[in-house]
Order: C-alpha cells, then structure tokens, then sequence
C-alpha cells in the first residue's frame, strides 16, 4: 500500500496538515452582487487552488440547497446568502478575522 506524499511538506496525506494551515491564513471576500432579471448571487473569492474552489463550490452547493458555479476561482452561489456562507466557511475551518463581508 503506498501513501501519496503532500508536495508541500513532503508528509504522506493521511498526515499532512498543509490544508488545515492555508485555511487558517487564507483571506476570504464574501460579496453579493445583482445579476439580470433583478437576481442575486453571492461571490465567495480569494481561494489559493482551483481544487479548493471545487471542494467549497460543492460543500455550499449541499449545505445550502442551491445552485452554483465556479468562474475564474470565484465560487457564485445563488441567491441572497451572505451570511449563511460566513458560516459555513467557519464551520469548515477558515478563520472568521480573515472572512471580509
């Protein structure tokens, strides 16, 4: 059985807390803007890798019982939803001082 290595601490992943370290210093802008036909949207950006935009789009998606995409590492959820994403990026570990609304 082999275990795949982080290539940033060189630690096998079952182990590796690069991931848990990028969120806690990560900065996270949460915007609402207002698309056609008098819709809204809510922009989550500021991600490092498009993987992680992927893993927070589908999370939100679920949680929030919405549609949603990713454009050019900016997560767009539907709806009016500011501060139900707050908090669900806190619930998945990022850190509230670095969330800016």
């Amino acid at each position: 059985m082999i275990n795949k290595i982080c290539p940033t601490c060189h630690l096998p992943k079952s182990v590796c807390t690069c991931g848990a370290r990028s969120k806690e210093s990560q900065h996270i802008k949460i915007a609402i803007q207002r698309k056609k036909f008098k819709k809204f949207v809510t922009t989550v950006s500021g991600f490092i890798t498009i993987e992680e935009g992927k893993e927070i789009e589908k999370f939100l998606k679920k949680k929030l019982a919405c549609g949603g995409t990713l454009k050019n590492n900016v997560v767009e959820i539907q709806g009016s939803q500011k501060d139900k994403v707050k908090q669900l990026l806190v619930e998945k570990g990022y850190l509230q001082e670095f969330i800016d609304d």
